[in-house]
């Protein structure tokens, strides 16, 4: 079977709006969450990762973007970003251009007095694909993957299968979301909100920090636009709890067989992965259920991140800035610390990284859970 590489990348968050920006401030133990009081979003201050004034416009180059919104921003510039850092061409027939995102224009709704009068053609997620793909002169009909927040690593997955069933040589992979009203106020209505920034398998863990931003990966099977330091895509897999809407698995099993079928179909076993980059949203069931699944999997001595306590949760973009994070973390041989972790507070003893370490390594796994009991797992390698 022929390889999938991952051969160009971006992430354009509040820590910087390239993957090297990103990866040194996250390296360095830097978050993009701080303390927000607008009471346009919310009655009470809260805390989030979202962009700071002006950070977006000065990513521009020679063009404005003004009429595109926050969100199509986001995804312009990171695609952009990406593009320029290979020779693969969007628009040659053979390459797959597929956004992932779980609310889109969503702020468009907040924009109406009388949310009647919304754009509702704006808002639809094909429409806004459609307009971004056109940007870049794409001529065929863009992909889009919504499926909650395991969305980006859903969109890499299916750009692989994609690629290896011979319908595209070449795949752009881009996704992105924004803090909004309707996107806050509906975790607060969860009481899911964390009153501090989120800490991740932490025993006084209080809940989940929303962020936004956007990330892009570019893959390929074509051997002449491999580079040395790509990174192989291997396989991965989807699981459904069939649980409940909102709340996950009791019982960890379903991700586990995620996690379980992404090794099988690598051929890989727990012994040769080198950490896992988890979902981690810091609510008390979500880490409960992960670390139940690692324990099913057979991951417990494996060392095991969360980034959400760097970028918030990126809900749609989230299974893509974490994935490009760990693959330029594989590359450096290190393992990211889970900021904001101190003492463990999940049943079974996971291995949670509390400071930046290197080790030996030439896979990790990245998972992703969301509403509606959805998991995804997937195996990227050196």
């Amino acid at each position: 079977m022929k390889s999938v590489y991952v051969v160009a990348d971006n992430i354009l968050s509040p820590l910087g709006r390239t993957t090297e920006e990103n990866f040194a401030n996250v390296s360095n133990g830097q978050s993009g969450i701080s303390l927000h009081d607008d009471p346009a979003m919310s009655a009470g201050p809260f805390y989030a990762a979202m962009m700071k004034e002006g950070q977006l416009e000065s990513s521009w180059h020679d063009e404005s973007l003004e009429q595109y919104t926050k969100f199509e921003q986001l995804l312009i510039l990171s695609v952009q970003n990406a593009l320029d850092r290979t020779a693969i061409d969007i628009t040659n027939g053979r390459t797959a251009f597929i956004v992932s995102t779980t609310k889109g224009n969503i702020e468009l709704l907040e924009q109406q007095e009388n949310p009647a009068d919304a754009p509702l053609q704006e808002m639809e997620l094909f429409a806004t694909a459609k307009k971004v793909a056109q940007y870049f002169n794409y001529k065929e009909d863009p992909i889009v993957v919504s499926n909650a927040c395991i969305s980006g690593l859903l969109a890499i997955l299916t750009a692989r299968r994609l690629i290896l069933s011979g319908r595209y040589d070449h795949a752009v992979v881009t996704g992105a979301d924004v803090v909004t009203r309707f996107v806050l106020s509906g975790f607060q209505s969860f009481q899911a909100v964390s009153s501090e920034p989120c800490r991740p398998f932490d025993a006084e863990r209080k809940g989940v920090t929303l962020g936004e931003g956007a990330a892009t990966v570019i893959l390929t099977s074509d051997q002449a636009h491999v580079t040395p330091n790509a990174i192989r895509v291997g396989a991965g897999a989807v699981s459904n709890d069939a649980n409940h809407i909102s709340g996950p698995s009791r019982t960890g099993a379903e991700l586990s067989t995620a996690m379980q079928q992404a090794m099988k179909g690598s051929g890989l076993t727990p012994a040769d992965i080198g950490f896992v980059s988890a979902h981690g949203t810091a609510t008390l069931y979500n880490d409960e259920m992960e670390s139940k699944a690692l324990h099913l999997a057979g991951l417990m001595d494996v060392p095991v991140n969360s980034l959400k306590g760097y970028y918030g949760h990126t809900l749609g973009a989230a299974g893509l800035i974490e994935a490009v994070i760990g693959m330029h973390a594989l590359q450096q041989q290190v393992v990211i610390p889970t900021l904001g972790f101190r003492s463990l507070g999940v049943p079974h003893p996971v291995k949670v990284s509390s400071q930046i370490s290197s080790r030996p390594m030439q896979h990790f796994l990245k998972t992703v859970s969301g509403f509606g009991g959805c998991n995804a797992a997937m195996i990227f390698s050196k």
